[in-house]
């Protein structure tokens, strides 16, 4: 069997103009968009690490210093020049997001070293890296937060190394954190990404993290990482970087593993699956964006091997991308509380590996191979798939606390491709009125309410990408409490706002008035 997708993929490209044309049958006048104008106050965030390696084609060290911890400047974050200005990407969504600044915005330009680094943990913003920031750290941090805000960002944060500096090594631990907690409480500082370091599998140290930021800065979202047990107190737990070439069921799989915990009392408890939007969105996560627009080759002329031209080919899915966070303005996500059904069967993916295709060391030809649960669901029962052949999707889908329900296909790594094969998915909802999330590729998807529809009701739906919303009510079918909608207007319907060229799968909101 041919595992091609390229025709597929042609066939979801449809223009705004052919989806207007494919349900000209229906009324579109006066309707109001579905996606709120208020921003979403998810924890949502794009990260720089992979605009830095970009940048400097990822070669990770130069006489003994990290080139990639080099990249992390003021001239990058808003110059002008090739592969600069990071601050204005993603401008649709940029009220939406933090912008987390990763390792180094707080050691001296000139301190990259890999290895015995006594700056590591400084967490001030540099005054070298950042010349035009003045006066004291906490000053020089606001007027950066500040300078964000005006672009139209949600807020600013920072990769945070889990250790207290070396050269700040007469400073007593709780006393260093602490006036680094009150510093970013004070300037407005949104986000710390706390990831290695001499204490990142300290499980006292990273609960004192967490309890000291709490009571000296309240609004900061504080990130832990690394023992999955740490999900049960944090504010936001990161599932870890993956490789894309085989991305999808590493990071279910993941998620699985931390979905059965339960959150401490006042724990946000949130997991963040980093940068598969479509997962997340599925299973009630938050978004940590690592692809960006720079396309193509390394600026040193080889395959970008982090995000390589193949199989999802993630830098071509962006517009994946904004429907994701979009989607957080209607359903924010939640935190764990054993409230899942996880699938027995497993899924299995590969991937033959060639040349440039990831940053992982492995020999050319060898096959990565990895699997995850075929169906997974968070407050709600697994979503039924009819078609059970051995390409079929991951099915993943969640209710959340505010009622919005939403359903992902997943497509599969296999061989030497990315396949979205097509299948009838059917979820269940408690009323029509709550929005209808649905994001991939579909055969069918039919919902199952718990009550029966309104009398005189118009079915609603938008591209989640867009603010134009259509009536679809005559393109759909009833029966009795269920709806099915076509796959061929899910992709009408969710591609409407698509960037032209841009490959990703169509994401909608559906309701019911």
């Amino acid at each position: 069997m041919s595992y091609s997708i390229s025709k597929s993929i042609i066939g979801l490209l449809f223009t705004a103009a052919t989806a207007s044309l494919a349900l000209s049958g229906c009324s579109n006048k006066s309707l109001k968009s579905l996606v709120p104008d208020k921003p979403s106050d998810a924890p949502d965030y794009m990260c720089t690490w992979n605009l830095q390696g970009y940048y400097v084609s990822y070669d990770m060290a130069q006489s003994g210093g990290d080139l990639t911890r080099n990249a992390m400047n003021e001239e990058n974050l808003f110059g002008n020049g090739k592969y600069q200005n990071w601050a204005a990407l993603y401008p649709k969504i940029h009220q939406d997001l933090f912008f987390v600044m990763d390792d180094s915005w707080d050691i001296p330009k000139d301190a990259n070293s890999i290895h015995n680094n006594q700056h590591l943990g400084t967490v001030i913003l540099d005054s070298e890296r950042f010349p035009s920031f003045t006066g004291s750290p906490t000053e020089r941090l606001k007027q950066l937060c500040q300078r964000f805000k005006e672009i139209g960002w949600k807020g600013v944060g920072g990769w945070i190394c889990a250790q207290k500096a070396g050269r700040f090594e007469n400073i007593e631990e709780k006393e260093y954190w602490i006036e680094r907690l009150k510093m970013a409480n004070e300037a407005g500082f949104s986000y710390w990404k706390v990831d290695w370091g001499h204490n990142d599998r300290n499980d006292q140290w990273r609960r004192m993290i967490t309890d000291l930021g709490k009571e000296h800065a309240p609004d900061l979202w504080i990130e832990h990482a690394m023992k999955n047990e740490y999900i049960t107190f944090s504010d936001v737990f990161r599932t870890y970087d993956v490789e894309d070439i085989i991305a999808q069921p590493v990071t279910i799989q993941r998620i699985c593993n931390l979905l059965p915990f339960i959150a401490d009392n006042g724990a946000k408890a949130i997991i963040n699956c980093e940068d598969e939007p479509y997962i997340a969105v599925a299973l009630g996560c938050a978004i940590g964006i690592m692809r960006h627009p720079f396309n193509g080759y390394l600026p040193n002329g080889k395959q970008d091997f982090v995000f390589p031209p193949v199989g999802r080919d993630y830098k071509n899915r962006l517009d994946e991308v904004v429907r994701s966070v979009r989607w957080h303005r209607i359903a924010q996500p939640f935190a764990v509380n054993a409230d899942c059904l996880i699938d027995t069967l497993k899924l299995h993916d590969f991937w033959e590996v060639h040349e440039h295709e990831t940053y992982v060391d492995r020999p050319i030809g060898s096959v990565v191979q990895e699997s995850a649960p075929a169906r997974v669901s968070r407050r709600m029962p697994l979503p039924e798939v009819a078609d059970t052949t051995a390409n079929r999707p991951y099915v993943l889908a969640s209710c959340y606390p505010n009622g919005a329900v939403a359903v992902a296909a997943i497509g599969r790594t296999l061989g030497r491709e990315y396949v979205s094969h097509r299948v009838p998915v059917t979820v269940s909802a408690l009323k029509p009125s709550d929005p209808i999330g649905i994001f991939g590729s579909f055969k069918s998807v039919t919902i199952k309410y718990a009550v029966p529809f309104p009398a005189n009701f118009r079915v609603i739906a938008q591209d989640l990408a867009g603010d134009k919303s259509v009536d679809i009510t005559n393109k759909v079918t009833i029966q009795d409490n269920a709806l099915t909608i076509n796959g061929n207007i899910i992709d009408l319907v969710g591609l409407m706002s698509a960037t032209p060229g841009d490959k990703s799968e169509a994401g909608m909101v559906m309701v019911i008035k």
